[in-house]
């Protein structure tokens, strides 16, 4: 065998010598784990309040009765889907490995303060609290760590976005909300023009004309469930001219267009909140009497 063939497989067996010893130095190395162990147990039915520390906002969520409702930073409705999915995503993270056990180690794998803090409460009691840190090898995981501990864990199932949420996406979006096959009469306004489309004796009319039923089944469906699109905490100081009104089961819409026609100011009389609506949403609910007569 060649000398030079020699000394570089010397050099390589020294090299991977190398290599064994620094991944096995305390608090450096990956751990062995019970892959699949639940990161945290907490029973979904029993938990009642949750408090949120992420980079994008900071939360404290509380149930009462069978809803849920924003207490901090502001008292609002929350969004009951979204609270649900965060719950969810707790109970379902699985440990797959202890990546680090060393404290210096945290920062690079965000599981300190620059990390999504989640604490969860049973009947008033702590139940669980873990950090949730960055994104890991595959898009489904991620790092985390046990408010208690040290350890690094690589979980499944950890999608940090789930609880690193904007303000407005823990809030409850509705401005309105009704099944559609109970919507039998709406009114609309404009100014001085006004009419009604009722369904009447299995038709559905606009005015006295018959109204095409592909037109008013899309119009429901808009009209069904109106989300906002942003939340407007203080009421316009000049609010611009009423540009239209809907009267849809005992709830009455008003709708305010933007100066620059970008937007619409919206409010609904079972609430004193205010809303901002696009264009093109508004677009699908303020139809004109034109609109709904078969051609």
């Amino acid at each position: 065998m060649k000398k030079n063939t020699i000394i570089l497989l010397l050099l390589f067996v020294v090299l991977l010598g190398a290599a064994y010893l620094v991944t096995m130095k305390p608090g450096e190395q990956s751990v062995s784990s019970d892959e699949g162990e639940p990161v945290v147990e907490v029973d979904s039915a029993m938990v009642d309040k949750i408090e949120i520390r992420a980079p994008l906002s900071s939360v404290v969520l509380v149930k009462r009765g069978s809803e849920w409702f924003l207490e901090q930073p502001i008292s609002y409705k929350a969004n009951q889907a979204n609270v649900t999915s965060a719950i969810k995503q707790a109970r379902d993270m699985k440990v797959k490995n202890v990546v680090s056990t060393n404290a210096e180690k945290h920062g690079m794998f965000e599981v300190d303060s620059t990390g999504t803090s989640v604490t969860l409460y049973e009947n008033g009691e702590q139940a669980a609290s873990f950090i949730l840190g960055k994104t890991g090898p595959a898009f489904s995981d991620s790092y985390a760590r046990l408010a208690s501990s040290n350890d690094v864990l690589l979980v499944g199932d950890g999608q940090s976005f789930v609880f690193n949420k904007a303000l407005k996406e823990w809030r409850d979006r509705t401005i309105f909300t009704a099944p559609k096959e109970t919507i039998t009469e709406i009114a609309f306004q404009y100014g001085n023009e006004r009419f009604m489309l009722a369904f009447k004796d299995s038709v559905w009319m606009v005015g006295g004309d018959p109204a095409d039923d592909n037109t008013v089944q899309s119009f429901l469906t808009s009209l069904s469930k109106i989300e906002a699109d942003e939340f407007v905490d203080t009421a316009p100081t000049l609010l611009p001219k009423l540009t239209a009104q809907i009267a849809v089961s005992s709830t009455q819409l008003r709708f305010h267009e933007a100066s620059d026609k970008s937007k619409y100011y919206v409010q609904s009389s079972a609430s004193p909140q205010w809303y901002e609506l696009q264009n093109w949403r508004v677009n699908q609910l303020l139809k004109r009497k034109s609109d709904f007569v078969k051609k």
